[in-house]
């Protein structure tokens, strides 16, 4: 058999909006600010617990839908919420609440500072809770509607409209009830109700050793003198914070920390309660990153119990998921973990046995969704069809059997009904904006929920393909490509490369739009190719296709790139001399790498938010990717772009927001003093105030800043 050459297409989707075209063209002000071409959604969709029944709202109205007809009726409209809460002299609301179910005939929200329980039966309002005006990070639990928030730095509870002070500590650089770890390791929030609500754990995290890094505000209220924000910022090599994990029981006030041992700056990550409220389990992680220990530990003294298991990597291991335990048998969980390369489910009982793998394969379970109410059947969402594609599955815990739930091609997600029987389904694809639909759990579609149409039906827009191409490895890379409205073949057409290449990302899927933007199908109405591709380290291939940047980031990365560069400059229509590249964040550290290190390829560039040396970012990402610069400089030495500054030769629009906390402004300032020092002239452009990304009328600024650079450094 012949040999394939590197360009060689396995797949080629093509979706052209042209089927739809009509003469009209939209504005950047129009997607943005205006909204105009966001897919209807089914808001608060949601299982009433317990029951074939769901709900959603729709304007001012809770409809209530089932699944055995396409009946729907409203269950109450914020005219009728509103009247329970002036009777109980309460103000009113403006928008219907955020709701969560109790039963068949309750549900309780929050607003204006207190917790309240609708009635549907009785039409009628009560306040049961409260937490602060001031209150942020509010935690209520579903069953006892106690609620656990934080004010400052210290954590406090209400139990029956009750205030009770967790903890008291005086110095600001000791947080409580808050998420930790900058974030990572899947961490969200800082407090952890138990099953019965009885208890709460909760993060504390002592930041008094960490560096202060500042960050400076131009705000009315600072008048001549700019304000000094002091924030908490570790960079890879420093010294981290320290985080112990508290036990508070609302009734006796009694509280304890757990006994996590040494060192102090390993991570706690993914609290999960024992069903019976004994005991907690932590994966803890080292610093190092690639060594973890799921612990267990006694609720009621902090001691520590047993290490169940552990997971060892020579490159890294990320834990991001808590424990999900059975309900028929409470010494049973099921576990996630990449150990076999691929992300998977595991059944394992609490003394650290495996009962046995339930998902085996070369591809990777996105999201597990739950059991239904035997724990006969475990639902899952993964990338098996493809890595362009989410498919919903089922998998039976006793024999292993899967059924493929989801049939449409594209992007599912999905909500279980408590017994397990049915699905409520939101899903899109390359030609399907967004679809809802109930089916039952072995894949048979009973509903039609919402179906939008083409919201680009009257409007010229371009066509666009999604392939691969094969990497140095023979591995494929996913390509996107957007050609220009009323696309010419004989011409010749500037090309802009949109660039992420990070982990924890995917910028190509069988969704809506190819999963871009609308502003990259706007640059092309505008009169550009624009070209996307997922190179290793990103998101949903695998272990060893994440790792393979492991200590060298921006070197696979940038060579895959140019693999895409070099099929591009393969097609008679893109004209080689008009190569631009765009990307944000770690998007921007790949565009800047590859017009310093590609000097001669890319015309113009425009960056955002980018990191420039590792050295300056934080520890937990860094060092997951990078180790510490002690103990891999060459990596940080190649990774660093201030050592090609001298290199840079076309146009390079470099943009930050001057209160980011997460790229640190740092970043492009040194690039800049280095440029200055190496006599290279780019262009800087900061939003004031603004943090990582741009919001507000900043964001349709920052797109045309975006689209005027280009049109005057890469059009002409």
């Amino acid at each position: 058999m012949k040999r394939t050459s590197w360009f060689f297409l396995p797949f080629f989707f093509i979706f052209s909006f042209g089927a739809f075209a009509q003469n009209k063209t939209f504005s950047i002000e129009d997607f943005y600010t205006k909204r105009a071409f966001v897919p209807k959604t089914m808001k608060q969709l949601q299982w009433i617990p317990g029951s074939d029944n769901f709900t959603y709202v729709d304007l001012k109205m809770l409809i209530r839908g089932n699944t055995a007809n396409e009946k729907r009726d409203t269950l109450v409209n914020l005219a009728k919420i509103n009247d329970a809460l002036i009777k109980l002299n309460d103000a009113p609301l403006t928008a219907f609440p955020q709701i969560t179910w109790r039963n068949d005939t309750t549900f309780y929200f929050n607003n204006n500072d207190k917790i309240y329980v609708y009635n549907l039966a009785k039409k009628s309002a009560r306040a049961v809770n409260i937490v602060r005006a001031k209150a942020e990070n509010i935690d209520i639990m579903e069953k006892t509607l106690n609620a656990a928030y934080t004010i400052d730095n210290n954590l406090f509870v209400t139990v029956n409209g009750k205030e009770v002070a967790v903890t008291a500590d005086t110095n600001k650089n000791i947080v409580n009830g808050k998420s930790v770890h900058r974030e990572e390791f899947g961490i969200v929030k800082g407090t952890f109700w138990s099953p019965k609500g009885n208890l709460l754990a909760f993060y504390r995290m002592d930041q008094t050793m960490v560096t202060d890094y500042p960050l400076v505000h131009i705000t009315e209220l600072s008048d001549r003198i700019a304000e000094e924000e002091n924030i908490k910022y570790p960079m890879a090599g420093m010294k981290s914070h320290h985080v112990t994990v508290g036990v508070f029981d609302p009734v006796t006030q009694k509280k304890i920390f757990l006994n996590t041992g040494e060192p102090a700056d390993q991570y706690l990550t993914n609290i999960t309660w024992s069903p019976d409220e004994k005991y907690i389990f932590i994966q803890v992680l080292n610093r190092g990153q690639n060594f973890m220990k799921l612990n267990q530990y006694d609720a009621a003294t902090g001691d520590f119990v047993k290490t169940l298991f552990e997971e060892r990597n020579d490159d890294y291991v990320e834990p991001l998921h808590p424990l999900y335990f059975l309900k028929t048998k409470p010494d049973e969980f099921i576990y996630q973990s990449q150990v076999d390369g691929y992300n998977h489910l595991y059944l394992y009982d609490t003394d650290g046995k495996l009962i046995k793998q339930l998902t085996k394969g070369k591809w990777v379970v996105t999201d597990f969704i739950g059991l239904d109410s035997k724990d006969s059947k475990a639902f899952y969402i993964s990338t098996e069809v493809s890595p362009l594609e989410r498919h919903i599955y089922s998998v039976n815990l006793s024999n292993g059997k899967m059924i493929r739930i989801s049939k449409a091609e594209g992007m599912h997600d999905a909500y279980a009904s408590d017994d397990g029987k049915y699905l409520l389904d939101d899903y899109s694809s390359k030609t399907l904006p967004l679809e809802y639909t109930l089916e039952t759990s072995d894949g048979k579609l009973l509903q039609t929920l919402l179906k939008n149409s083409n919201p680009f039906k009257d409007y010229k827009m371009p066509e666009m393909t999604i392939f691969t191409i094969k990497a140095k490895d023979s591995t494929d890379l996913y390509c996107r490509l957007i050609k220009p409205v009323d696309f010419d073949p004989n011409k010749k057409y500037p090309v802009i490369v949109y660039v992420y290449g990070g982990p924890h990302d995917q910028m190509i899927t069988d969704s809506w739009l190819g999963g871009s933007s609308v502003f990259l199908h706007y640059l092309a109405s505008k009169g550009y190719v624009v070209f996307t591709l997922d190179n290793h380290g990103s998101a949903n291939r695998g272990l060893a296709f994440e790792q393979a940047i492991f200590r060298n980031l921006g070197t696979i990365e940038l060579e895959d790139q140019m693999l895409g560069v070099k099929y591009l400059k393969k097609l008679s229509y893109v004209d080689t001399t008009r190569i631009g590249v765009h990307g944000w964040s770690f998007g921007g550290f790949m565009t800047v790498s590859l017009m310093l290190k590609q000097p001669d390829v890319f015309k113009a560039a425009v960056a955002g938010g980018p990191v420039i040396d590792w050295k300056f970012y934080e520890v937990m990402y860094g060092e997951r990717y990078m180790d510490t610069p002690d103990e891999n400089p060459v990596g940080y030495d190649n990774a660093n772009l201030l050592n090609y500054a001298k290199n840079l030769k076309g146009k390079l629009l470099i943009i930050h927001g001057t209160a980011d906390p997460t790229v640190v402004w740092q970043n492009s300032l040194s690039f800049v003093r280095k440029c200055i020092d190496e006599g290279e002239q780019l262009d800087y452009f900061v939003y004031p105030e603004q943090e990582h990304n741009m919001t507000g009328k900043d964001r349709v600024h920052l797109y045309h800043k975006i689209e005027n650079y280009f049109n005057d450094y890469l059009k002409k």
